[in-house]
């Protein structure tokens, strides 16, 4: 008798359990779905997903300030404005911005996965993991591609009214800052260095939003787009002769070293308007050179280059 009671208890709690694993099952399916289309293809996304994992920091600065928490981030990346996530112990470190680790990104069991372009070649095996879409800022369009995520954004999280606020106050501050810069009759260059090595970058490439968006003048219309810039020499500098010359110091944020300006501004820089006039700006690289595209290092990006053309 002991025996049949054993087994009757035994067959009520597995079919317990396949009843409550039906009704999970059916409560995901049921779960409302948006269709997002972006840059590596088209995805089907759950509304309002609870366990995200953001690679690009643009976007997460995005959710920040939307009030959106991720699962997972890589944490080794993180700019100075984003260094409070550093500490947040309910957050996973799931890599570094060019290098996921799945293992980790597997275990967190994603609603979605949020890439751009340092990523985009692993968007295939992410997307065996969960639903991933690609919300990296378009350098050719940076503005344009800043509203559609942001919207893409607000239409996943239901945070359409809060996202539209937001894309009006980052277009306010670039149109007052434009109005200033617009203003300024100089010529501006914009370089990268690194260990002893200057690149250029101009219109359309990944520090092109100081003349694409906010208007700064070129001082060279040729210089050809590449992600790692145009390498020039010092002797090119001072013979182009800028007004203003950008810099953005890569071995601050990979060394975590900033370069001695004597190195930067040798004897051939000294010879140019820029040095001369005390136009050498040296740019946040924390978010010049790691983040961009979201609300808050757009408005940052804004904001320090506007301050010298007041």
């Amino acid at each position: 008798m002991k025996q049949i009671i054993q087994t009757a208890c035994l067959f009520a709690t597995i079919l317990l359990a396949s009843c409550n694993s039906g009704a999970s099952s059916e409560a995901t399916t049921n779960q409302e779905t948006i269709e997002i289309i972006h840059e590596q293809g088209t995805t089907n996304v759950v509304k309002n997903p609870k366990r995200v994992v953001v690679f690009d920091l643009g976007t997460l600065e995005s959710l920040h300030e939307l009030g959106i928490e991720p699962i997972g981030i890589p944490k080794s990346n993180m700019p100075a404005h984003l260094a409070f996530y550093k500490d947040n112990a309910a957050i996973e470190d799931v890599g570094t911005v060019k290098e996921p680790n799945f293992e980790k990104i597997n275990a967190l069991n994603p609603d979605l996965i949020i890439i751009s372009a340092r990523l985009q070649k692993y968007y295939e095996e992410l997307s065996k993991i969960a639903p991933t879409i690609y919300l990296g800022v378009d350098l050719k369009d940076y503005v344009g591609s800043f509203e559609k995520n942001m919207k893409t954004i607000g239409n996943i999280f239901d945070k359409t009214t809060e996202a539209e606020a937001k894309i009006k106050e980052v277009e306010a501050k670039i149109e007052t800052a434009k109005q200033a810069i617009t203003k300024a009759d100089v010529k501006a260059l914009i370089v990268l260095y690194n260990n002893g090595k200057f690149s250029a970058y101009g219109k359309s490439s990944r520090f092109g939003f100081i003349h694409d968006v906010l208007g700064v003048k070129v001082a060279d219309e040729t210089i050809e787009v590449s992600t790692h810039g145009q390498s020039i020499s010092s002797e090119f500098i001072q013979q182009l002769n800028p007004d203003v010359l950008f810099i953005v110091d890569r071995s601050a944020v990979v060394n975590s070293t900033t370069t001695n300006k004597k190195e930067i501004e040798n004897p051939l820089i000294q010879q140019t308007n820029a040095f001369k006039n005390g136009k050498i700006i040296y740019l946040d690289p924390q978010v010049w050179y790691l983040s961009g595209g979201g609300v808050t290092s757009t408005e940052m990006m804004t904001d320090e280059v506007m301050q010298y053309f007041k």
